[in-house]
């Protein structure tokens, strides 16, 4: 099946640990709590009121990131996974960053936000693997072989 067939090279694996371990520590802020984040209730709540987004898409948000964390790390379901997140980052983009411009808010300035260039990055290693696959030491390699 397509969605699981891989490039045989090493190049996915890199990129998908990087991918995976930056979305499962966000993705564990809002649904966990970790590393200073606002746990599942927290995240829903902030969301609704400063960015209107409602909670159904919150959670859908929340768990696009967490689980589609693990999933690119471990390569499963790793195409479908990167979509999730270049979806997620599509919607970042357009309801927070793009109003503040290119470039990240390097020197924490309290009146701007970041701008885009962190998420096109993301978007950038969502494609490669949506278009490689997992790649070599990945589940999706195991059930599906290799694509070349």
């Amino acid at each position: 099946m397509w969605l699981f067939k891989t490039n045989s090279s090493w190049a996915p694996f890199f990129a998908r640990i990087v991918l995976g371990v930056i979305f499962f520590a966000h993705g564990s802020q809002k649904v966990l709590g970790w590393f200073g984040g606002g746990g599942w209730q927290g995240t829903i709540q902030f969301f609704e009121q400063s960015l209107g987004i409602p909670p159904a898409l919150t959670t859908i948000v929340m768990l696009v990131e967490f689980l589609g964390g693990i999933a690119i790390i471990l390569g499963f379901l790793t195409r479908l996974a990167s979509l999730g997140i270049i979806l997620v980052m599509l919607g970042a983009i357009y309801k927070v960053h793009l109003a503040h411009g290119f470039f990240l808010n390097f020197a924490c300035a309290p009146d701007r936000g970041h701008g885009i260039e962190y998420n096109l990055a993301l978007i950038g290693l969502s494609l490669s693997l949506l278009i490689w696959g997992g790649g070599k030491l990945s589940v999706d390699q195991l059930l599906g072989g290799k694509d070349q």
